[in-house]
């Protein structure tokens, strides 16, 4: 009985390590202490519109490390508005770092109206650009 309380008490950690992968390890075979770099996604251009994920969100103060895509004029190379995808929600026992989730993919979709995400937890999310680009 207690064997089978204590694997009760380690599966949320264990469902977690799932979800996230599990821990990189330093050469002394403990955890390392950060996670592997965010991966690239290349930024897409319509309509003279950049749109690209934003890396280094919580140094601009924002509530999450990735997730957030910025839209971009091509012309003046200045940032028109920032728009977060979608909601990470951070366990307080577990380091932030570990627990952040960015953005896998980005495409062009529905004809030019619709930007296609992907995010590392393989979650789909769809944003409309056509009332973005009317009301920036």
């Amino acid at each position: 009985m207690r064997a089978f309380k204590s694997a009760l008490r380690t599966l949320p950690i264990c469902l977690l390590m799932l979800l996230l992968g599990t821990p990189q390890l330093s050469a002394a075979g403990l955890p390392a202490a950060k996670r592997v770099a965010p991966p690239e996604v290349r930024p897409v251009t319509v309509a003279g519109i950049r749109y690209t994920v934003v890396l280094a969100t919580r140094a601009r103060g924002l509530p999450q490390e990735g997730g957030y895509i910025a839209a971009i004029d091509v012309k003046s190379d200045r940032e028109i508005w920032l728009r977060r995808i979608y909601e990470t929600q951070y366990l307080p026992e577990l380091e932030e770092d570990v627990q952040d989730v960015f953005i896998r993919s980005m495409k062009l979709g529905n004809g030019g109206r619709t930007l296609e995400i992907v995010d590392e937890l393989d979650r789909h999310h769809r944003l409309d650009l056509e009332p973005r680009r009317r009301h920036p």
